[in-house]
């Protein structure tokens, strides 16, 4: 863990061994952050090294699960709609429709500042900043009251997304299997997370954050997470009546307007992707 930009080590600091691997700590959720409050106040612990000196890797590596928010802010969807010469799409409460998620492989998680290798196989590799919320306990039908208490903190995901391998051209359009997530969205490196988790209670409110992505110093995204179509309590909502979720899973909460695919631009080798969302802070990955 990081406090006042020195790491120190999780397991020593609460007394518990469990504690050794983050994916425990969750397990435990109910407790773990008391210990580590408690284990706070009872004084510091000494430091393993200055937050500087540390390389740091992905929180989670290798989620249980990472659910995918698609189209969640209008603005995106209305790009992507005029990319494919559609009108914009009506608000979805409007026609009665719950948050809608795709699941990206949790093997295509990348570490903070690592060298992500472009498939060869596409030329229109896109970027996506967006939020990621950490399950902290089982959940299963959830009310939309109760469902942020189900988050145990949040962190910046980068959903890369190869958007020329998204369909299989030789099908007609309304064959149901023209699609190809897979491949879109999840080839490796596809899902950089860092640089850290956020515990809950320093994020506050979710739907009142900034969030930004530059390509090469260039400002492309620069949107806040008020203006999801669904918010993340309702996004946990609909997951959870429909699977379980696991502490250690990973919710995309979706991006806004200005990803590639609109501009007409995507990824090449040696371009540096940089996001930031307010309260967390920053992750930067460089494309190969």
């Amino acid at each position: 863990m990081v406090v006042d930009e020195q790491v120190f080590d999780l397991a020593t600091t609460t007394g518990n061994p469990g504690d050794s691997a983050l994916i425990g700590f969750y397990a435990d959720w109910e407790s773990g952050p008391t210990r580590l409050a408690a284990a706070l106040a009872a004084g510091p612990k000494p430091a393993v090294m200055p937050l500087a000196e540390a390389k740091l890797l992905a929180p989670l590596l290798y989620p249980g699960a990472i659910y995918c928010a698609g189209a969640n802010y209008q603005d995106h969807a209305a790009e992507m709609n005029a990319r494919q010469g559609r009108p914009p799409d009506p608000d979805p409460h409007s026609l009665g429709l719950k948050a809608w998620h795709f699941i990206k492989a949790s093997r295509s998680v990348t570490h903070p500042d690592a060298t992500v290798t472009l498939p060869r196989a596409s030329k229109s590799v896109d970027w996506e900043v967006e939020l990621a919320a950490v399950i902290g306990r089982p959940a299963k039908d959830v009310s939309e009251v109760r469902a942020l208490d189900y988050v145990t903190g949040y962190l910046i995901a980068n959903d890369l997304s190869a958007r020329d391998l998204g369909f299989r051209e030789q099908l007609p359009p309304a064959n149901p299997f023209r699609t190809d997530w897979l491949a879109h969205k999840s080839f490796d490196g596809s899902c950089p997370l860092g640089p850290w988790i956020v515990p809950a209670s320093e994020i506050g409110d979710p739907q009142n954050l900034g969030l930004k992505l530059w390509v090469n110093d260039v400002l492309k995204q620069d949107s806040n997470t008020g203006k999801m179509i669904f918010t993340l309590a309702e996004q946990i909502t609909q997951l959870s009546s429909r699977v379980t979720l696991y502490p250690g899973d990973v919710i995309l909460t979706g991006t806004p307007a200005g990803v590639g695919a609109g501009r007409g631009e995507f990824l090449k080798p040696g371009d540096v992707v940089r996001l930031w969302i307010e309260k967390i802070g920053t992750l930067t990955n460089t494309m190969a």
